[in-house]
């Protein structure tokens, strides 16, 4: 089919605003049937197994063999599209259609091929695709071919990712082949490409790996590369797995745009040089990711890693060496306490607050960096800058290495840490998480558990037989009750009139974070108006006194909003506020800096494991509902207020009224205290008085 012809069937989808996010299978079986799912552990193939000796520490690590023998002509490519459009297509934004329309816009010829497999959407905003088949298309010369339609497969099997792959080296080998995974993406724990059509199933990277060593066992040479046009996906762990099977990995660490990749970008330049690597190709693909997020005014956050997975494992190596140094040191409690508080000072990717949810990525060159009186931290600095050969980013993430790894900012639970357990790239930073975890014990911690087979750990594809099922059962949020807090002085109000409390010496060395938090009455209900750092902490002597100026931020009719910090620098504060926009619940982003408020828009967040992608902008008429949390773990609602061209955040004194303010104390191990209330009242000056409740 021409390229005439679908430029008619998308017209009007391509001018929706996008502002931003070997073995051939019958797929003609029932992918709903739950006995017809595969899992890592029905891998026939190995593609990679990693082992530690608890006798030395050192990590030896095995992978199938590297090929080199290129399975088409020169200067040929072709790239492999795994279009998995959700949301971000059903929901009138035509992402995907966006993107192929970028295919179709670059100027290739023959020797260039993009080959997509499209599904796990509920509604493609073109009228050439289809929601009732799996259907393959190629792009090739400014022409898209429909190639090949099949039953409907699930998009988060691996069974479904591996038919495709296995059928499209077989049917359209090249000098160089990339993979392109297309949709949300989660970060380590809950993978990539989440079908809407059933209940968002996903790619896990061990199901991602049993695919790939699938396919690979029947090719000659590896892939060029792997990229995730998808969020947080740029993790230690997925660049361990893919080292196997691929040279280069384009990845994010933060949340992209809707948009994404510039796939006209793309296809040009392999078209004007087809025979560059995947490294140099790496580099173009950034620069045009991060030239389309400045058209949305969303570079900001914009992350974008090209990394060289020839070099991983001697980072691999050098990490374990540096996580066994840590975890050894971790044994002494303070220095566990300063481990935390460095990796929790880290710079992390996603919401990691309370009204957006959690994604648990943190930049692992920070927490190298962060932990590096307690370790040394300088061969695995090195070997981590030596596998990135390109590191795109925003001036909020200037400081980003560009690979994030796991840790649990806020623990979700036992499943969570199985999951992780899986893909770790070392046992002894497995260990530390664990112990974290596993929360305060008389009992010395013993990892014991984690090194079976006569003190070895080992795991093969992502596997490793002898830990328990139930082992991480132990795991959960904390409740709120840490018994790791207690006061030497206060909870109490001084004689100037500020709120303060001092921490025994053994509290002070389990507790690594203070903030505070403000509430109203509110008929009875006690309505939480957000989190403030306004606090003047000495962590010496453990004082903590409030900081707090009466100023609170409100929509532009004085209409008080719930705010969170999202991350707080010497140059700005972005704060996030749960609200509903137009009915939907989602949440309001916006900065703070010495110029004023700026608001970002409004972001979803991470909903149910699946991280939103893109910003939307706010537009007049928008009705706007200010969301409160309540001591009951309820939400209440404000009246609707109507957006309006030129309004704004405002940052002012809160009204005349009696407020209530109240300390949270966070333990190293996840659980925390609240102090009781103090009453604060806010006079028609503006002056602030806290007394006792």
């Amino acid at each position: 089919m021409k390229r005439k012809a679908i430029s008619l069937l998308l017209t009007a989808a391509l001018t929706i605003p996008v502002l931003s996010g070997c073995l051939d299978m019958d797929l003609t079986e029932d992918s709903s049937d739950e006995s017809s799912k595969t899992s890592a552990s029905d891998n026939t193939v190995s593609g990679l197994s990693m082992s530690v000796s608890d006798s030395d520490g050192k990590m030896t690590i095995s992978r199938a063999e590297k090929k080199n023998k290129p399975m088409g002509e020169k200067d040929t490519w072709s790239i492999f599209v795994y279009l998995c459009g959700t949301d971000l297509e059903s929901n009138g934004d035509s992402n995907a259609t966006s993107d192929i329309g970028q295919m179709l816009d670059a100027e290739f010829g023959d020797n260039v091929k993009f080959i997509i497999q499209t599904g796990g959407t509920a509604e493609w905003m073109n009228d050439m695709f289809s929601t009732d088949e799996t259907e393959r298309y190629v792009i090739q010369g400014q022409d898209i071919e429909l190639v090949e339609s099949l039953p409907l497969a699930n998009m988060g099997e691996a069974d479904t990712l591996r038919s495709f792959l296995s059928w499209g080296v077989e049917e359209y080998p090249a000098e160089k082949m990339g993979v392109i995974f297309w949709d949300h993406g989660s970060g380590s724990i809950n993978g990539v490409c989440f079908d809407e059509l059933n209940d968002d199933d996903s790619l896990s990277l061990p199901e991602i790996n049993y695919a790939f060593s699938e396919v690979y066992a029947g090719m000659t040479d590896q892939f060029e590369f792997v990229g995730f046009d998808a969020c947080l996906m740029g993790t230690a762990e997925a660049a361990n797995i893919l080292s196997t099977y691929s040279r280069y990995m384009y990845a994010s660490q933060e949340c992209e745009p809707g948009s994404g990749w510039d796939y006209t970008a793309m296809g040009n330049a392999v078209s004007d040089k087809p025979s560059q690597n995947g490294g140099e190709l790496g580099k173009i693909v950034a620069d045009s990711f991060y030239k389309e997020c400045q058209q949305t005014d969303e570079e900001k956050g914009c992350t974008l890693t090209v990394v060289d997975l020839q070099k991983t494992d001697d980072f691999i190596v050098a990490f374990n060496d540096f996580s066994k140094e840590l975890y050894n040191a971790s044994l002494n409690g303070s220095n566990l306490t300063s481990i935390v508080r460095n990796i929790n000072g880290a710079d992390n990717f996603g919401g990691n607050n309370k009204t957006e949810g959690y994604t648990n990525m943190v930049d692992i060159g920070g927490i190298l960096d962060g932990c590096s009186d307690i370790a040394d931290p300088d061969k695995a600095l090195k070997a981590l800058q030596e596998c990135i050969v390109y590191n795109k980013t925003g001036s909020d993430h200037k400081h980003a290495s560009g690979l994030s790894v796991y840790y649990p900012l806020q623990l979700e639970g036992s499943e969570e840490l199985s999951m992780f357990a899986a893909v770790t790239i070392s046992p002894y930073y497995l260990s530390i998480v664990d112990m974290i975890a596993n929360g305060y014990s008389d009992d010395k911690y013993d990892n014991t558990a984690l090194f079976g087979n006569g003190g070895n750990w080992s795991c093969d594809n992502c596997e490793y037989e002898y830990l328990d099922d139930d082992y991480f059962d132990y795991a959960d949020e904390g409740d709120g009750t840490s018994k790791l807090i207690s006061f030497s002085d206060g909870p109490a109000i001084d004689e100037d009139g500020s709120f303060y409390f001092t921490l025994t010496d053994d509290s002070l060395e389990y507790a690594y974070d203070v903030t505070a938090f403000l509430y109203m009455d509110k008929d009875g209900k006690m309505l939480e108006l957000g989190e403030t750092y306004d606090i003047y902490a000495d962590w010496k002597k453990g004082t903590f006194t409030d900081n707090f100026d009466g100023y609170w931020l409100s929509l532009p009719n004085g209409q008080l909003i719930c705010t969170y910090v999202v991350d707080i620098t010497d140059d700005y504060v972005i704060y996030t506020s749960p609200i509903y926009l137009n009915g939907k619940r989602t949440n309001l982003r916006f900065r703070q800096n010495d110029e004023g408020i700026v608001i970002e828009g409004a972001w979803d967040g991470i909903n149910d494991s699946i991280a939103a992608r893109g910003i939307r902008e706010l537009k007049k008429g928008d009705e706007i509902e200010a969301v409160y949390y309540t001591d009951d773990d309820t939400e209440i609602k404000s009246d609707i207020y109507k957006w309006r061209d030129g309004d704004n955040i405002v940052y002012e004194y809160l009204p005349e009224s009696d407020y209530y303010y109240s300390f949270c104390i966070e333990d190293i191990y996840g659980d925390y205290c609240f102090t009781d209330n103090a009453l604060f009242s806010i006079d028609e000056n503006g002056d602030i008085f806290f007394t006792e409740e």
